[in-house]
């Protein structure tokens, strides 16, 4: 049984995509109405062996509706005049796996899978293989056994133009980036390299630039190569040049970035759109990094591209086996740590095993039963007010956002008493309470905010984060943001784009952040949204401490859900001819 609730734009799309339809009318505006539905909720296709013969219940009619086999739905759907085929320019395109998609999503996907299959079948030439192992030495160390996957990672990265290396926090992808980025410097003609490094947030761009900033001081390199070494970061969007009343960017096919590399953090959080736009923008020399972590949430919108061409690339005869190495040595977190040994048995699946480690009393590591809606309000008090105070009696915005970052409030749900809106409402309340902010109106002093939407004018993105604080040199509040370079921002109220007040803030917008201590807030009942994946980022955004509050029942079945994204890159990157799918 499918529960459909259907959304205005999908039967929008499906009443404009079937018009003129007279027969097997109901069916074919169903399915296309699912289609867009799947779509709004991050799949890039409908899979019509999974909703074959199922019976569709659709809120607001009262009588299900049961629908036809693969077969016969595929029949039907041809009588369209809008549907297509690969390589056809129609509304729906159908592929020969049985897939239905808009077209555009059918396009980027398409472009996506050719641009990366043709960069992962060409090898550079610009490696001075005679000093390679001397190098790799240097920055690495000998590696006789053969299992160091930082160093195979940087070789990889050297000698192809595509590369993948996904890992966990704290497993050392930035410092193999930092290894990475000198290695190529040193090569011949490296000192004329246009590097670019970008984020999808402008919070991981700071964080990936600082970062770097930092390491770069350690490489085991001369002067020269340390000072060669780039620590600007901008977000992707910046870095394609975003036009204004557009959704295209000044840099594309046509007119490609100046670059020679290009390294993306936090690839997990790309949608395939944004993906698309980039990887197509590239020149044919660039090689390009992907950095992420293929175990996370997928990204917001549509598609999950990271956990694809890792898988992809497991598979055998695959165009890209090879471009994508794993990191599993964590360096952060020692053998007891009881955030890394959560988070794997989370990352597996293991319920029985994450509810005992839970169980031992980590001071690192601690499940709650989720508080009744009565007692959301006292539960929260202690955490919420040893987290913030810091941050709210801070002297000077750039010491208030640094010290924001000490503690956050994690949710699945956006709405509701345990989602981040009823969170937020109570942490606000149990500060005014304490005379730490007085929320007399809605842009007050210490109100931590959220950027919801893309402002290219001002150069703030979704899911930038900032603090209303008084200028130190007007008096007047302004929201600071710390910028990718590690400067402060400061942006008046009318400049602001929308935003959201961010004590509390989803699983989902926290991707690309970390912080030392967590509170991850799940529902007291359960529900689809509770994934693993969505457990396992929570728990990793932690660097000493996360509770979790919980009831046993609801985590466990959340360690078991897998996210299923529903998308046909993974078959287009295993082939290794364009065109098959």
């Amino acid at each position: 049984m499918i529960d459909f609730i259907e959304r205005p734009i999908d039967r929008q799309a499906a009443t404009f995509l079937c018009r003129g339809v007279t027969e097997n009318a109901e069916l074919l505006r169903t399915v296309v109405s699912l289609l867009s539905q799947a779509v709004g909720q991050g799949h890039v296709c409908l899979d019509l062996e999974e909703i074959a013969e199922e019976l569709v219940r659709i809120s607001g009619q009262d009588e299900p509706l049961r629908l036809s086999d693969a077969a016969s739905l595929i029949t039907a759907l041809r009588s369209l005049p809008t549907l297509g085929g690969p390589g056809e320019h129609c509304p729906l395109i159908l592929d020969a796996a049985g897939r239905l998609y808009l077209y555009r999503y059918y396009r980027y996907e398409s472009l996506l899978a050719d641009a990366i299959r043709a960069r992962a079948a060409s090898e550079t030439d610009e490696i001075d293989e005679a000093a390679l192992a001397a190098q790799l030495d240097r920055y690495f160390g000998s590696d006789e056994s053969g299992k160091d996957n930082q160093r195979q990672a940087a070789l990889t990265a050297l000698r192809r133009r595509f590369s993948v290396i996904s890992g966990g926090p704290g497993t050392g992808k930035t410092t193999t980036v930092a290894r990475i980025l000198g290695l190529l410097l040193e090569q011949p003609g490296g000192e004329r390299l246009r590097i670019a490094m970008a984020a999808p947030t402008g919070k991981a761009a700071a964080r990936l630039a600082s970062s770097i900033a930092s390491l770069r001081k350690t490489l085991p390199c001369a002067e020269e190569v340390k000072r060669a070494v780039p620590s600007q970061v901008t977000t992707i969007h910046r870095l394609l040049g975003t036009l204004p009343g557009s959704t295209g960017f000044r840099h594309n096919e046509r007119n490609p970035l100046p670059c020679d590399v290009v390294i993306v953090d936090e690839a997990s959080m790309v949608d395939l759109p944004l993906m698309t736009a980039l990887v197509t923008a590239l020149p044919p020399h660039a090689r390009l990094i992907f950095i992420g972590d293929r175990d996370q949430l997928a990204s917001v919108e549509a598609g999950a591209v990271l956990g694809d061409i890792c898988r992809a690339a497991e598979s055998p005869g695959s165009s890209i086996a090879g471009c994508v190495t794993v990191l599993d040595r964590n360096y952060r977190f020692g053998d007891g740590s009881g955030i890394a040994a959560l988070s794997r048995a989370v990352n597996a699946g293991d319920d029985s095993e994450a509810l005992r480690l839970l169980d031992d009393s980590s001071s690192s590591i601690v499940l709650e039963a989720t508080p009744t809606r009565e007692t959301i309000k006292k539960r929260l008090a202690a955490p919420v007010l040893e987290g913030f105070r810091p941050c709210l009696e801070a002297e000077t915005p750039a010491a208030a956002l640094r010290l924001f970052d000490r503690f956050r409030i994690l949710t699945a749900l956006r709405e509701g008493p345990w989602g981040a809106a009823g969170m937020n409402h109570a942490a606000e309340t149990l500060l005014h309470e304490a005379g730490l902010i007085r929320r007399d109106t809605p842009f007050y002093r210490g109100r931590p905010v959220l950027v919801t939407e893309n402002d290219y004018t001002h150069k703030l993105f979704n899911g930038d984060t900032g603090i209303i604080l008084p200028d130190p040199e007007t008096g007047n509040l302004r929201a600071f943001f710390a910028a990718p370079d590690g400067t402060i921002r400061a942006i008046p109220q009318e400049f602001l784009p929308r935003h959201e007040t961010a004590f509390a803030m989803t699983v989902h917008k926290s991707q690309g952040s970390e912080f030392d201590r967590v509170l991850m807030v799940l529902p007291p009942e359960d529900t689809v949204l509770l994934t693993r994946e969505l457990i396992y980022t929570g728990i990793t955004r932690a660097k000493q401490k996360v509770a979790i509050w919980s009831d046993e029942a609801v985590f466990s079945a959340a360690v078991k859900r897998r996210t299923e994204r529903r998308s046909g890159l993974r078959e287009k990157l295993a082939v290794t001819s364009p065109g098959l799918n």
